[in-house]
This record gives structure tokens, C-alpha cells and sequence, in this order.
């Protein structure tokens, strides 16, 4: 909105009082609506939110809690977990609320200019994009906990004050804090704020530096005795940096990393901060470590792709619905792409440590029949009913828009170095987009892909055609033949056995686990959950199965035995030789002189790691 600012001692009365006449009034900012969040009893498991409303002289209003929360794209349904909504006048009297939907409740305000409502949310759901409540610490994200005015078309502030048990000393959270209120007071600038920045409280370990003056904290709770606080914290800053010099520059002004040491995995990016989710034992393993330090890469990363630069679908949201978009390969892709490999860039994994995490992302895609399936964009949009809700038939049917993401951008990465002769990167790419598309609007797929063919200076509309919106076979060899690499593995035993068959243990029983397409186990109509019991006349046993199948010769026809809800069957499945995986990534082993520049160039002189 304009507004119309008049200096009055240069403008005559009477012209005065004719602009007062016509100019229309300054809509006044929206009243917040303002929560006091409490845990009298927090090893239930139980939050309480009392929430003053404004009612804008309304004779109802109707209140509403998300279903779902962004970067994490799945109708959940949070309002299962609340309890007791309750209104009341200022004066204490009851007012009637009534559920209306199975997110949304009624309330009717009898003229009060503010009404009270209060309600309970049980939180105990160990992940990043829900609520957990108990003795020692809460860790509370936005969609799940708190109800806000349903339909609102103007941004409304929500105010947040936190009552802590005694033993809780400290409450972690990007909103800013209301100094006016004293500690543990915040404020949301609007409802989608809100809902971006979660908040950890309880007594956790704070490590604090500095990046371009801008402060960052690492807030690790439940680090103990064993999580190595200030090794991670010196490791997270040179990760910052080196994020820091991609971009150009930092989006924020103040950025956290709340670290949930509590034996549960994930993370999810927000504004100005990140909820992450990681083992006490992490630091004690090299390769777990590795893992962790990608992890922080990866939602710091989201700090600008997604946060900033994103795909014109992602906001502003609609959080009672789903948001499809064709480019969570863009956001989520190009991440997976970038975090292991920014890690390296920093110093802190060797060259080999970091081919091995990219031939693994390779691996895992080459390995997944359902990339034959599914087109890369058409992930991106089916995410909602299919990477979020996944089952033993998934890996035949889609495609992870994380997996082929991640190396659809290094095979583009290497398209702008090839056709620019290595003048141009995907780096190059990312900060041209940022530029143009970080506003308010967005970017749509076929603006992304201008921006890309003119950054590496060739049309690539069939590149996307194939790697995008195809189903064929990715082509690596221009990839490889720039960086002088080559894609290995051990040579397929001729001589062994094998069904493609996944197989558990279930206490003591062997369960089909995964039938995969085109393999002799589907072909011999073996089921998800068919219990195996024998291999001819001879018992297998869960410990067995593999090393038996391995045994036969390709071309021989086993009789399997096996209960199918209870009822014997035997199958008869053709055995044949395993196929070859040979997609690890290796240096060749004389490669030209260019191809070690272009290497260099990529992933930096090899150095070893901090």
C-alpha cells in the first residue's frame, strides 16, 4: 500500500481541509492476536495455549489450525492432537464455540472486542515438523501448535509469551523478542512468520559466532557428555562461510541451528533458522559426522534456495490445502546437491570422502526401477501422495526428487561448465536466479530454465526434456569425460545366484520385504509379506536366505516354499546372475592435464580435511 504523506505548515487551511475531506483514511494495523504458551505438567506431553483474539466487532469469528507445514509437503492433519478449545469473554464468561471443519472452530464473540480461547495440544511426535513435550525440554513448531483468525487477507502480528517450568532456563526461537515484556516474549509479523520459526526450550548448549558481524548460534540440546559441542560448532561456522561465499552474501540477520541431540534423524529449513534432528553418538563416528555436517549444509543452503529464491508456488501459502509445484527438484535437488559437496569445498571431507557420497546418490537412482516410471518434474508435483506416503511398491513406481534432483544438477552443473568451456558454473546459475527471482514473486519452471540456457549459453530445452520432464537413462559420459572420471564397481559374479528379493527378519520369520520390477521374484509372483519357509525340501532360516540363493548356479529353477496368510504355496523362481552396479564414482587413472584443472576447479585443490 501507498501512503500519502502531507507536510501541513506549507499547505493553506483551506486546501486543508479539502485533502482531509478526500483523501481516505490509513487502514491502521491489524490488532495481534496474543498466546500465552504454558507446560504445568510437561511429562504428559501436553502444551496449553491461551490465545487473547481481536474480533474487529465481528458477531462470530471462526478460528483455524494448519494442516500441513511448509518443506514438508503432506496433509497431516495437526488438529488430531488438539484438545478442550475453549472460549470465554473477558469477564470470564462462557462464550459457545463450535467446530465447523475438522480444522476450524466457531466462536461467538457477543460484542467483546477481544475474546479468550484456550485449548491443549499433546506433542510427542520426534520429528522436525511436529511438537514434543516432556520433562526436560519442548521443542514447538508453529502449524501444529497454535489457531489463527481462517481467512484473513491481511497480515495480522501474533505475539508469543512462554511460561518455562523452573528447571527450563532458556527459550530458543527466530521471532523477535518483545523487550517491552521481559524474557521469553516474542513477535510473529504475521501468521506465516509464525508458522517458519520454531522454538526449543529447556537448558541447552549455545555456541555463538560471527559471519559478516551477522550472529549464529548452534543450540545443541541433549549434547551430555558426549556430542563434541565445540568441535561442531568450529566445523558449522567454517560451513557457513563457505555457504556465505556461494551466495555472495547472508539473507538474514540472525540465524539459528537448533540441534535436537535426541536419537531421531532429519531437518527442516525455516527463514532465519533450521530444526535439525541427530544421534549422540554422531560425532564419534567419522562417517556419521560427515552425514551430520551435510545435513546443517543442506538447510542452511535452504536459507536462500527456497527461503529467498523459490518456485512461484511456494508462497504466500495456503495451509489448509496442498501446494503443487513441478520444481521441488530446484529446492530440494540442487540442495542434496550442493550439501555434501560444500562440505568439501570447506575443508572438512576428503576429495574421496566426497566422490563416495556422490556415486551413492547415483547408485541409489540407478538401483531404483521407478526412474523409468516417473518423470523428475512429475515428483516434484505428485510429492504430496507419493514421496510422503511411500510403500514396498514405491521403488517401482517414483522417484526421489531428492535422489535424481541431486544428480540432474550435477550433470547440469557439468552441461554450463562443458558449453562454456568451464568460464560458467551452476554456482553462476544460482546467484543469476537469486538475483531476478528472490523477490516476492517467484519463478516458474520455464523461467528457471531461460535463466540457465542463458547462463551456459546454449538452448538446453531438450537437456530438460530428457533429464526433467523424461523417463530415458541419464547420460553421465559428458560429466565424466570433463572431469576425467569413470564409473566402477566389482565385475557381477557369473557363477552366483541371485532373485532380486528383499527379505526381514521378523522375529525369527523371513518376510518379503520388496518385490522389485523385472526381477525373477516378480516374475515368479512372489508377494509383500509371503513368509519363506523352505528351498526344496530343506528349511531357510532369516540368516540363510541370501547366503543359499548365492549358492545356485544362474539358469537353475528353485521351488520356494512359502505361507501366504497362513496358507502354503510353492513358487517355482528362475534364478539368475546378480547384474552389475558399477556406479562409483573414480578418478581415471591417467587423466589429461585439463581434466585435473577442471576437477580443481570444481571441487578445489585436494587438501586434507580439518
Amino acid at each position: 500500500m501507498r501512503h500519502l504523506t502531507l507536510t501541513w505548515s506549507t499547505v493553506p487551511l483551506s486546501v486543508a481541509g479539502l485533502l482531509l475531506s478526500t483523501v481516505p483514511a490509513i487502514a491502521q494495523p491489524a490488532e495481534p492476536i496474543d498466546y500465552t504458551v504454558s507446560f504445568p505438567a510437561p511429562h504428559t506431553h501436553y502444551v496449553d495455549v491461551v490465545a487473547e483474539v481481536p474480533t474487529d466487532g465481528a458477531a462470530e469469528i471462526e478460528l483455524m489450525m494448519a494442516v500441513w507445514t511448509p518443506g514438508s509437503y503432506l496433509v497431516r492433519e495437526f488438529a488430531r492432537h488438539v484438545e478442550n478449545v475453549r472460549g470465554q469473554a473477558p469477564d470470564g464468561t462462557a462464550l459457545s464455540v463450535v467446530k465447523t471443519q475438522k480444522n476450524r472452530w466457531q466462536i461467538t464473540t457477543e460484542g467483546h472486542p477481544r475474546v479468550i480461547v484456550s485449548y491443549q495440544v499433546y506433542g510427542r511426535e520426534m520429528s522436525v515438523r511436529t511438537n514434543w513435550i516432556e520433562t526436560d525440554f519442548a521443542m514447538l513448531n508453529g502449524a501444529p501448535t497454535f489457531l489463527t483468525l481462517a481467512d484473513e487477507t491481511e497480515p495480522r502480528p501474533h505475539d508469543v509469551t512462554l511460561e518455562l517450568p523452573a528447571h527450563w532456563y532458556r527459550s530458543m526461537t527466530g521471532l523477535t523478542p518483545r523487550q517491552d515484556r521481559g524474557p521469553h516474549s516474542y513477535r510473529a509479523v504475521d501468521f506465516d512468520t509464525l508458522v517458519d520459526t520454531p522454538i526449543v526450550t529447556g537448558d541447552p548448549a549455545i555456541y555463538e559466532f560471527a559471519v559478516d558481524e551477522v550472529p549464529h548460534l548452534l543450540v545443541n540440546v541433549g549434547e551430555s557428555s558426549v556430542w563434541h559441542g565445540s568441535e561442531s560448532a568450529r566445523d558449522v561456522e567454517t560451513l557457513t562461510r563457505e555457504i556465505r561465499d556461494l551466495w555472495g552474501q547472508l539473507p538474514y540477520d540472525r540465524y539459528l541451528f537448533l540441534n535436537m541431540i535426541t536419537e531421531a534423524g532429519g531437518g527442516l529449513e525455516h527463514r532465519n533458522s533450521t530444526l535439525l534432528m541427530t544421534s549422540r553418538w554422531a560425532t564419534s563416528s567419522r562417517s556419521r559426522y560427515l552425514r551430520w555436517l551435510a545435513l546443517v549444509s543442506h538447510e542452511l543452503f535452504h536459507a536462500w534456495n527456497v527461503k529467498q529464491l523459490r518456485p512461484l508456488e511456494l508462497g504466500p501459502f495456503n495451509y489448509e490445502r496442498e501446494v503443487h509445484t513441478e520444481s521441488l527438484w530446484i529446492v530440494e535437488g540442487v540442495t542434496s546437491y550442493y550439501d555434501d559437496l560444500l562440505v568439501h569445498r570447506a575443508g572438512l571431507s576428503s576429495r574421496e570422502e566426497y566422490l563416495e557420497a556422490l556415486s551413492g546418490q547415483i547408485e541409489s537412482l540407478q538401483t531404483t526401477p521407478g526412474r523409468e516410471v516417473q518423470p523428475l518434474a512429475l515428483s516434484s508435483y505428485d510429492a504430496w501422495i507419493k514421496y510422503y506416503r511411500a510403500d514396498e511398491n514405491s521403488p517401482n513406481t517414483s522417484v526421489s526428487y531428492y535422489t535424481k534432483g541431486a544428480v540432474v544438477a550435477f550433470l547440469l552443473d557439468m552441461r554450463i561448465r562443458t558449453a562454456t568451456g568451464g568460464a560458467r558454473t551452476l554456482d553462476d546459475l544460482l546467484r543469476t536466479a537469486y538475483e531476478r527471482y528472490s523477490g516476492e514473486r517467484g519463478y516458474t519452471p520455464a523461467e528457471f530454465r531461460a535463466t540457465a540456457a542463458e547462463v551456459a549459453g546454449v538452448d538446453l530445452s531438450s537437456w530438460f526434456q530428457r533429464t526433467v520432464d523424461g523417463t530415458g537413462e541419464l547420460d553421465y559420459d559428458e560429466a565424466l569425460q570433463w572431469l576425467g572420471l569413470e564409473l566402477v564397481g566389482p565385475p557381477p559374479d557369473e557363477e552366483q545366484g541371485w532373485v532380486g528379493l528383499r527379505a526381514r527378519n521378523a522375529g525369527g520369520r523371513l518376510l518379503v520385504s520388496q518385490v522389485r520390477r523385472d526381477t525373477p521374484a516378480r516374475t515368479a509372483g512372489f508377494n509383500v509379506d509371503d513368509e519363506i519357509l523352505a528351498i526344496g525340501d530343506h528349511r531357510v532360516l532369516p540368516a540363510e536366505w541370501n547366503e543359499r540363493i548365492a549358492a545356485f548356479a544362474p539358469g537353475t529353477d528353485l521351488p520356494v516354499l512359502i505361507a501366504r496368510r497362513g496358507e502354503l504355496r510353492e513358487l517355482v523362481v528362475r534364478v539368475e546372475a546378480a547384474p552389475a552396479e558399477q556406479w562409483e564414482l573414480a578418478p581415471l587413472e591417467s587423466p589429461s592435464r585439463d581434466q585435473q584443472g577442471r576437477m580443481d576447479a570444481w571441487l578445489g585443490p585436494e587438501v586434507e580435511p580439518q
